[in-house]
């Protein structure tokens, strides 16, 4: 192959076009890392409507993992104190179809699981949900996505009727105020923020208030931030609330014609004047009503959030919280404004679209809704297969290996290992299980030692399907080489074991192509109707966004509107968006005077997720060599802990060691630790040996986002003694 190959990043969900070449010209000598692996080139594609060619360090160095470790051949044992052996496909799918049978029959189909990605293509959740929700007759297929974005799912679900962010990337150009919550938008969505920080740095009228106990680097390009207290959110968006009622700055044609619940919203937003919401967020009161003042006096409000958001006991209730300010102020279906909830991964909003998660559908259809199941079963071929009620959700699956209700655990394109809450508990479920399936392009990884089975994916670049990023643009992501060894596409995985299961007829498929076509059948008439893509088309017209309907000409995409609910009728039954009344409960897991710190954390900007990809490149780690913790000075010297020094953390499930940063970046009475090391990358150094299960009722996401913890000077470990940047490697699995 000579020519260069458009694709997507397979990295955060702001979903940046690259160009990919071949890692030699004609001519030329091959481009080589220091293990002799060619490095494929890569550039951002200045095609592409939603990253316009930029790219951050991720993406720019992402062909350096493709030949990093990578597991090339089936590999099986009997149990988790033995070694893997080589096997053949063959022997690996008996294995598997004979445990799968063997479940469903003494046990129910319940008693299997699915852990899924979004890292996945398009074409590898609709394969999952067809086998396990259509065939087999369980629900119990879920992703990493729960840890991500599934309080965004259920937000927009309650207060719209449907999932589906109704903003696009270019109302980061035509906002006068953006409204930055729980996001470190600067390193975690770093190519949006650069959209965004273009257009402020060139209007002057454009205002930027960021929400964060951290002052990153998002918050030092704001013109107000607002450090408030962990758990806070609410009582913060419920005053700004009651002062936008208080000053007459509320649209009540919209609040009239286009809601409902306004009342029970307003009789709750009262209880929360400015004096008390200061105190409680631990903000100043001019500043809380200069935010206030700034969404008073905007025309256009953009409001972002991620994981800060999204990650807590009260993800749905803070989501819908800030589209209640939306709705109060009418901004909504126009250009710059709206609440746009940033995707964390590649393909989390094509699992979406896909059903994958444990209580969706495809086409944005929920579980319990029997019309729903009825339109898919029908469209399957599969009447009465689909359970009436959701499967178990990611925790409740580590939950099911502990009782041992659960019999086979299938992960795929993820690392719960070190991802999941209480990560010793989640460790002692998972050595219970009685078959474990881990299907990856690397390995190690930590979650590899507790599998009985060990299957090699192909991964970015080498199969053709589709991603759908952050503000709805599908991708066609051709291949551009060919996989290692006996690697497989995941969608060829799932399918030839429902085919060895015995439903050969519901997986003809002859290529990824063949199951999109399939798929986008089942978003008909829905809100996100894609039944105008197939693989042929975006590969000829470039990315599309949808809602794009069957028989939607060239020139109409072109000149589709990028937004959502632009008439200002949304997907419930009566047309209407819907107010929510929260009041603030705060977090689960408050400080106290045993644990008197609350630990959050996050990501950096190199690395991504669990360092499967980016643990392997020497650019990035030789940047964050070692896990670290913020403290704030006054903090530090109340407990004698010096900058670079290690400090033990503990909460009420573990502890880890992590090297201290004394910095008033971060605010008193709150310590940061990024999340990607595991026990491949740091010994003992594990953000989620502190963090705790306790989810929101709604979404059933984890509050990752905080606990409480103490904190131990190690005073004689200093970062000098800690071994060159150039020795680290992955350490063996235990």
């Amino acid at each position: 192959m000579t020519r260069s190959t458009k694709t997507l990043c397979p990295y955060c969900g702001v979903g940046c076009g690259l160009e990919v070449s071949p890692p030699a010209a004609p001519g030329k000598p091959t481009n080589r890392d220091k293990q002799g692996n060619p490095i494929w080139k890569v550039k951002g594609d200045r095609s592409h409507p939603s990253s316009q060619g930029m790219v951050c360090v991720k993406g720019g160095t992402i062909a350096e993992a493709l030949d990093k470790d990578r597991l090339k051949y089936p590999m099986m044992r009997d149990s988790l104190d033995e070694p893997f052996r080589k096997v053949s496909w063959d022997e690996a799918f008996d294995r598997i179809v004979d445990r799968i049978q063997t479940a469903r029959f003494l046990h129910g189909p319940d008693s299997i699981c699915m852990y899924g990605s979004g890292q996945f293509q398009t074409e590898d959740y609709y394969t999952a949900q067809k086998l396990l929700k259509g065939c087999l007759g369980t629900n119990n297929f879920d992703a990493n996505s729960r840890l991500c974005m599934s309080s965004a799912v259920a937000g927009y679900i309650q207060s719209f009727g449907s999932d589906g962010p109704p903003c696009c990337y270019d109302d980061l150009e035509e906002t006068d105020c953006a409204f930055l919550i729980g996001t470190n938008t600067a390193e975690c969505h770093p190519i949006v923020f650069n959209r965004l920080r273009k257009h402020h740095k060139k209007n002057r009228n454009v205002k930027m208030i960021v929400v964060d106990p951290r002052k990153t680097q998002t918050a030092e390009a704001a013109d107000l931030h607002l450090a408030i207290n962990p758990g806070t959110d609410i009582d913060l968006l419920n005053g700004i609330a009651n002062l936008l009622m208080r000053w007459g700055k509320i649209n009540t044609l919209f609040i009239e014609d286009g809601t409902q619940n306004f009342p029970a919203y307003a009789e709750v937003i009262a209880h929360y004047p400015p004096e008390l919401v200061a105190r409680k967020c631990g903000i100043r009161l001019d500043d809380l009503e200069k935010a206030a003042r700034y969404w008073a006096d905007s025309k256009r409000v953009l409001s972002m959030w991620s994981m800060g958001i999204n990650q807590s006991s009260e993800g749905t209730a803070k989501v819908r919280t800030i589209i209640n300010l939306h709705l109060m102020t009418g901004n909504i279906g126009k250009p710059g404004a709206g609440p746009f909830s940033l995707t964390g991964q590649p393909n989390a909003m094509g699992g979406r679209e896909a059903g994958g998660l444990a209580h969706i559908l495809p086409g944005y259809r929920v579980v319990k809704n029997p019309q729903h199941r009825q339109e898919v079963e029908t469209y399957w071929k599969l009447p009465g297969f689909i359970n009436s009620n959701p499967g178990l959700a990611a925790w409740d699956m580590i939950l099911g290996l502990e009782t041992g209700d659960v019999r086979v655990f299938w992960v795929a394109a993820t690392n719960p290992a070190v991802s999941m809450p209480d990560i010793e508990r989640t460790k002692a479920a998972l050595r219970k299980s009685n078959f474990t399936v881990m299907q990856d392009a690397y390995y190690p990884i930590e979650t590899a030692a507790y599998a009985h089975v060990l299957l090699p994916a192909a991964q970015w670049g080498e199969k053709s399907g589709i991603m759908t990023n952050s503000e709805r643009v599908v991708t066609y992501c051709r291949a551009f080489r060919d996989p290692p060894g006996q690697a497989r596409a995941d969608w060829e995985i799932f399918a030839e074991v429902g085919r060895r299961l015995g439903f050969g007829e519901y997986f003809p498929w002859r290529n990824s192509a063949d199951v999109y076509g399939e798929f986008v059948g089942l978003t008909r008439d829905r809100l996100c109707d894609m039944t105008g893509l197939s693989h042929d088309r975006l590969a000829e017209l470039g990315p599309i966004q949808w809602p794009c309907p069957e028989g939607m000409a060239e020139e109409e995409v072109k000149n589709s509107s990028k937004r959502l609910y632009t008439n200002l009728e949304f997907a419930t039954p009566d047309k209407r968006a819907k107010f929510a009344a929260y009041h603030s409960k705060g977090l689960a897991e408050p400080a106290d005077a045993e644990f008197p710190l609350v630990l959050t954390t996050g990501r950096v900007y190199e690395h991504w997720h669990t360092q499967t990809r980016t643990g392997r490149i020497e650019k990035i780690t030789k940047k964050h060599p070692h896990p670290f913790i913020e403290i704030h000075p006054r903090d530090a010297d109340k407990l004698g802990i010096d900058n670079d020094t290690w400090v033990k953390v503990r909460s009420r499930r573990g502890e880890g060691n992590f090297l201290a940063r004394v910095t008033k970046a971060i605010a008193p009475g709150t310590v940061f630790v990024p999340m990607h090391w595991g026990a491949l990358w740091a010994e003992n150094s594990e953000a989620n040996a502190l963090t705790h299960p306790e989810a929101c009722p709604d979404s059933l996401e984890p509050e990752l986002k905080a606990c409480a913890v103490q904190l131990v000077p190690l005073a004689t470990q200093f970062a000098s003694e800690l071994p060159p940047v150039e020795t680290l490697q992955p350490t063996a699995v235990p």
